[in-house]
């Protein structure tokens, strides 16, 4: 059989995506979205790519990533939170950010849309791992890196561990900072992991109103449970209790004491009415690495302001970015 061809650093090449597999749905609103968000990253530019990693570090392990063919200009990473693949939650962006001069690049999380591992570890470092080896494959050595809840932490963990690749960071509503003794205290809407994986991985439709209700300042009016069971049984249904294994690895026993500081400018932008992750994490990741970081505060806006104020949010990422560094870094205003 003939080896599998590698791209720079040994890493595997990237293979281009098989068509993604979902069991027949007649009438399936959330299939029907799906493709049109695919759509959307195909009339961008963009490309699915499936990277197999190396051994061992890798072993069994597939990222799945949207990029350009032959990525040319300013690269930026943009990483996901809880919920669909990433196509549901960065679609938006891809425009605005093409005619800004960045070349924007789109990987599904592990256990997300169509990246999985036969590894056993769950933490936001094993994450980053990934993501860097899957940069690394498509011949990308520097990026600034964009991440929304989850994939703030991810993000967080790659400019802490790969200074010399990530030049800027931008944290969305990524309560990196929070302790596991927050949830005793009753910062969140949750008082313990096991709530939060219920919240955060919906088996039904009245968990997905919950999570709905709670990330957003105005929740659709209407929600039918026949659409919420579509979107659990098409978008949500995979790898439940990995996505629950990740929760608790990255809960249990954190302590901000242990949290590095990242020497990159840091933009923090954050939803007012968060409650997932409440304005006092973003108060808390700002005094943390002090004068690199500044925050931004969406008016009238969740959890899930990356979905709800997506043009302000964009606006404020491109504006960040295209600063020059001394400015970012001088957290001026």
């Amino acid at each position: 059989m003939a080896s599998e061809p590698t791209a720079a650093g040994g890493a595997p090449a990237p293979q281009p995506a098989a068509p993604r597999r979902r069991p027949p749905c007649v009438l399936s609103f959330s299939l029907a979205r799906d493709r049109f968000l695919r759509r959307r990253f195909f009339s961008a530019g963009l490309r699915p790519f499936s990277i197999r990693l190396p051994s061992p570090a890798g072993a069994g392990t597939t990222v799945h990533v949207w990029a350009p063919p032959r990525p040319a200009r300013r690269p930026v990473l943009l990483l996901h939170g809880f919920g669909a693949s990433a196509t549901w939650q960065w679609a938006s962006y891809l425009r605005p950010l093409l005619a800004a001069g960045f070349d924007p690049i789109v990987p599904d999380l592990l256990f997300f849309g169509d990246s999985c591992t036969l590894a056993a570890d769950r933490s936001e470092v094993f994450q980053a791992t990934a993501v860097k080896a899957a940069m690394d494959a498509i011949g990308v050595r520097r990026f600034d890196v964009v991440g929304v809840s989850y994939g703030g932490f991810v993000a967080y963990r790659m400019a802490a561990m790969y200074p010399e690749a990530v030049d800027r960071a931008v944290m969305v509503c990524a309560g990196v900072c929070l302790e596991e003794t927050d949830l005793a205290a009753g910062l969140f809407p949750v008082a313990g992991v096991a709530e939060a994986a219920e919240l955060l991985v919906p088996s039904r439709p009245a968990d997905v109103r919950r999570l709905v209700h709670l990330t957003f300042v105005r929740p659709p009016p209407i929600m039918p449970s026949c659409f919420l069971r579509d979107y659990i049984n098409v978008m949500g249904s995979d790898h439940n209790q990995e996505k629950t294994e990740l929760l608790h690895t990255l809960i249990n026993g954190r302590k901000l004491s242990d949290l590095p500081k990242i020497s990159q400018p840091t933009l923090i932008i954050w939803g007012e009415q968060d409650q997932v992750f409440p304005m006092e994490l973003a108060h808390r990741l700002e005094r943390h690495l002090g004068e690199k970081s500044r925050l931004v505060v969406i008016k009238k806006a969740g959890h899930a302001v990356n979905l709800e104020k997506d043009k302000e949010v964009c606006k404020n990422i491109v504006e960040y970015l295209r600063e020059p560094i001394l400015s970012a870094l001088n957290g001026e205003k």
